[in-house]
């Protein structure tokens, strides 16, 4: 192990990154100084000797990843971007939180060169944090297996910070536990234990002995105190390297207890809530210069020769990325087929003639569960797609999410009876933890190049929303599967029935939510959400079985990818009935009906409102014509995502409140989701559009 050798040009550059965090709060106004003062040194540390990475280059395949899951503590990354040649500038730092700037509040993928998540919500990037390691796993089994450990162009670690406050989130834990099943031995957190938060010290609500804990879970833990017993305060660079030097060692996921005094060394703000989240005041910040030994009077002040100093971790960068390209490219001559299909996963391609390899399926009355669908399409995608991986939060064999020609992602020896697995596995098992499966989803996205999917109950996409939410903030395209959409799924009741969410669902800017009519929808939508690589979906799938539609009667499925299409129509039709999912077979029954009796009528199969949307003007409007004002939108939840399509005049087919425990046909006819009820709802509206109500 090679010794530190920290110098008085490194604890120059400290100090300066103390300062540059107190005077951009103070600038703005508002933010969060004291962490990022009292870790300065650590992610000093971190950028100048322990992390692999590359400023000029800031998406160089062979780097380690550096989440910051404190996101509130921007400035601790910023500044460290700023210093050592990431693009940002002393402008930049000065226009800390204010409007186009490139550096907000909380830190945003894709919008600041060098930050690779957007974090904020706490436990968040900790919990994406491990789905970077397993991406990583898992990408040096499709692209190197056979290296030795250490010795592969893809080995590389995920280095977090994280604060009292993200490990007081449930899903910190989740994450973390199944971390440590899975040894994922290139994850090391390095925890910012100052036990100060906004409400002030965190003994009135986060008492438990949080390394423990983490022992518990299977990681390697250790503790690092810059707090001495007699009271004195070390910064002590020494020991947090040869701790960070251990962790890449070990074969487990390493936790780094850091104890720190938030604010340090300002005289008066140091160890207080205060100093969590509002800017110091120029009293405190000129004490602390003085202290510091710089110009109290001098605002975001950089000597040339600190800026000089470690701005040469820009040409280490360099260097590194050469001998890596080196080894890249003797990787690269050894192994060919490898290459191609990294090359065609860095460049997001699909492979050629994917949709030919896809199962179609006969017109059937009987039918089939979109779930059940899903999973036959699932099992093509995964013989064509080898970067296609993921699983369930432990409902895979209701969700249809196995890849079942593939093991698990799994240690050999946590294989079970009914799963075998290897560390390079493809079946992901996330167990009851929905919230951390997409988090996880989020992080393995982030990473990059593989695609992943998770799966639950539809129900329960209320546990994961933030990770939807986020996943749509950074556009990333994971696939969120979700099963048992509706009453559909029947006795297990209204905990387990969805009525809120599709609507709910459709209000997160950036989420396409598509629910499939038949089996032949279920596969295109597959491939239409595979196209996709800037945002998520969710694929919202029945329980029970729907009929696979005639396409030689009706519209062709392939139409899915339009998000609304004709499914069937008569000439000058008066109402348009509007179903997706397993509703559509109920407006088809009713069409028929309001034929017999002389009314024509078109039916618009509508599996996604964001797809339908992002058509043109004129496609919509021969879908949707504005003349015909008589329209019935039919779908067993919430109406309340419909109205815009249904104007003043339409009427809604809905369920306003929660279901019931019984059989799925008792509970549509008892709340009035069925084929008659369309109808009336049908003749109700083309009176309306008439005037004559």
């Amino acid at each position: 192990m090679s010794p530190l050798n920290w110098s008085a040009e490194d604890q120059a550059a400290v100090n300066t990154a103390r300062l540059l965090a107190a005077d951009a709060v103070q600038a703005a106004g508002n933010g969060h100084p004291g962490t990022a003062m009292s870790l300065a040194p650590a992610a000093h540390y971190l950028y100048q000797y322990a992390m692999t990475h590359s400023p000029a280059d800031p998406d160089w395949v062979g780097r380690d990843r550096f989440v910051l899951s404190a996101g509130h503590a921007s400035l601790t990354q910023y500044v460290q971007l700023f210093l050592t040649g990431y693009g940002l500038e002393l402008d930049d730092i000065k226009q800390l939180r204010q409007l186009g700037s490139l550096t907000p509040g909380h830190p945003e993928v894709g919008h600041t060169a060098g930050v690779e998540i957007t974090t904020g919500p706490l436990g968040s990037g900790i919990a994406s944090a491990v789905g970077m390691a397993m991406a990583a796993r898992r990408e040096r089994g499709l692209f190197d297996p056979e290296t030795p450990k250490g010795e592969s162009v893809f080995d590389h670690n995920i280095f977090v910070i994280a604060g009292d406050g993200d490990l007081q989130e449930g899903v910190s834990g989740e994450a973390s536990s199944l971390a440590g099943t899975q040894r994922l031995s290139n994850l090391i957190v390095i925890w910012d234990d100052n036990r100060i938060s906004i409400e002030d010290d965190t003994s009135i609500a986060f008492t438990e002995d949080v390394e423990a804990r983490y022992a518990a879970y299977g990681w390697h833990t250790q503790h690092v105190s810059w707090v001495k017993e007699d009271g004195t305060y070390v910064e002590d660079l020494d020991a947090l390297h040869l701790a960070v030097e251990a962790a890449k060692e070990d074969d487990r996921p390493s936790f780094i207890r850091l104890s720190t005094i938030i604010a340090w060394p300002a005289p008066n703000a140091q160890n207080t809530g205060a100093s969590h989240g509002a800017a110091l005041g120029d009293d405190e910040i000129a004490q602390t210069k003085k202290m510091l030994g710089f110009d109290p009077e001098e605002k975001f002040a950089v000597a040339p020769a600190v800026l000089d100093y470690t701005r040469k971790a820009a040409e280490r960068g360099r260097e590194a990325q050469r001998e890596w390209d080196e080894r890249f490219q003797q990787w690269r001559t050894a192994n060919p087929e490898a290459a191609e299909l990294f090359d065609r996963l860095q460049a997001r391609e699909l492979p050629e003639g994917l949709a030919d390899t896809l199962p179609t399926f006969d017109a059937d009355d009987k039918g089939i569960a979109t779930r059940a669908a899903s999973g036959q399409v699932l099992q093509a995608l995964g013989a064509a797609m080898p970067e296609l991986w993921g699983g369930s939060s432990d409902l895979a064999g209701s969700n249809n999410t196995l890849i079942k020609a593939d093991p698990s992602f799994l240690p050999e020896d946590r294989s079970s009876d009914m799963f075998s697995g290897n560390e390079y596995g493809r079946n992901l098992h996330f167990g009851v933890r929905e919230f951390a499966a997409g988090l996880i989803c989020n992080g393995i996205a982030l990473h990059g190049p593989t695609r992943p999917y998770s799966g639950t109950f539809l129900v329960f996409s209320d546990y994961q929303r933030a990770a939807v939410r986020l996943a749509a903030l950074q556009n990333l395209p994971n696939v969120f599967v979700w099963t048992h959409d509706s009453i559909g799924l029947g006795e297990d009741g209204p905990t387990h029935q969805p009525v809120e969410h599709l609507s709910s669902l459709r209000a997160i800017p950036g989420l396409d939510v598509v629910r499939p009519a038949d089996a032949n929808e279920t596969v295109f939508a597959w491939l239409k959400i595979l196209e996709r690589t800037d945002g998520p979906s969710g694929l919202v799938l029945s329980r029970q079985n729907l009929p696979v539609f005639d396409r030689t009667e009706l519209a062709g499925a392939e139409n899915t990818a339009k998000g609304a299409y004709v499914l069937s129509d008569d000439a000058d039709a008066e109402v348009i009935l509007m179903a997706t999912g397993s509703e559509v077979q109920l407006a088809l029954e009713a069409a028929q009906q309001l034929r017999h009796d002389g009314t024509a009528v078109r039916v618009v199969s509508m599996p996604s409102h964001e797809w339908f949307d992002a058509q043109p003007s004129d496609y919509r409007d021969s879908v949707l014509p504005s003349h015909i004002r008589a329209r019935v939108s039919v779908e067993a939840g919430s109406a309340m995502s419909w109205h815009r399509y249904l104007g003043t005049d339409g009427r809604a087919v809905s369920l306003e409140h929660f279901g019931a425990s019984a059989d799925y046909k008792r509970l549509y006819q008892e709340f009035g989701i069925t084929a008659d009820a369309v109808v009336a709802a049908a003749r109700e509206s083309i009176r309306a559009a008439k005037g004559e109500q």
